[in-house]
């Protein structure tokens, strides 16, 4: 494995840092408390990688198992327990763990610690995940044909 291309061909380096102190509120917030952190935005990074910070309350939240064709999800535990599925088998992981599904991996994730959890979600390349998330809060509002297309648009792909 070899370095891709250079993709910045100055000679001096340039000022482009981004920074954003914590206490930033989210950008989203789900009806049932949970918070989406917009960190690093596909858009953000030139389409490569988004990354998310996602904090959960005590209640169950989370999807149910489904794989994407288009992008890698990474999974690092920040605070609490979430329950990941690896496509085999749930497991409970704590601050520090982290779990990587590649492209096509069978996964999903449910904090059912009855404590509040949170994590990094960190997508490769950088889909435009934000549009996933915040249409998510109108999904009981749609029918059968729209949630359809509105799950293909995002790369969700639903197991029965």
């Amino acid at each position: 494995m070899t370095y891709p291309p250079p993709q910045y061909h100055g000679e001096t380096g340039e000022v482009s840092a981004t920074y954003r102190p914590d206490g930033t509120p989210p950008e989203l917030v789900y009806p049932n408390g949970t918070k989406v952190h917009y960190l690093s935005s596909g858009a953000s990074t030139g389409g490569l990688f988004g990354l998310y910070r996602w904090e959960c309350g005590p209640g169950v939240t989370g999807p149910d198992p489904h794989f994407h064709r288009s992008i890698s999800e990474s999974f690092y535990t920040l605070t609490g327990s979430m329950r990941i599925y690896t496509g085999e088998k749930w497991i409970d992981t704590e601050p520090g763990d982290w779990v990587h599904v590649p492209i096509g991996g069978i996964h999903a994730f449910k904090n059912e610690s009855g404590e509040p959890a949170s994590m990094l979600l960190h997508f490769s390349p950088g889909a435009p995940r934000e549009g996933y998330f915040e249409g998510l809060v109108h999904v009981g509002e749609m029918s059968e044909d729209e949630k359809a297309k509105f799950y293909l648009e995002h790369d969700n792909i639903w197991l029965d």
